[in-house]
């Protein structure tokens, strides 16, 4: 886990964030430095559902919730990355934004 140590506004409306994290987390980046998001365990707002299906309920989903499908296509790649910690893990799951319009 990390911790935002300092914020500072900069020019054209961006905001300078200082981020203090531990090695093996930024390991995680694998080198890719571009297009990183944050966000804060602490901050969802809406609580979902696994689901398992299947002989053996082998098959698992996880259940997006009403709110939030809006007009989502089956069958689209949907881009998953699991980030695992010592108390919990995340999946994060990057749908292109033209598939969700």
């Amino acid at each position: 886990m990390g911790e935002i140590l300092h914020i500072r506004n900069v020019k054209n409306g961006k905001v300078l964030v200082e981020v203090e994290m531990d090695y093996e987390e930024i390991k995680k980046l694998h080198g890719f430095l571009d297009n990183v998001h944050l966000f804060s365990e602490d901050s969802p707002d809406i609580v979902t559902r696994l689901s398992q299906r299947g002989s053996s309920e082998a098959t698992k989903y996880f259940l997006i919730p009403k709110e939030l499908r809006g007009n989502l296509e089956l069958g689209e790649n949907v881009k998953c990355q699991k980030i695992e910690l010592e108390e919990n893990t995340f999946f994060i799951y990057m749908i292109e934004k033209e598939i969700c319009e």
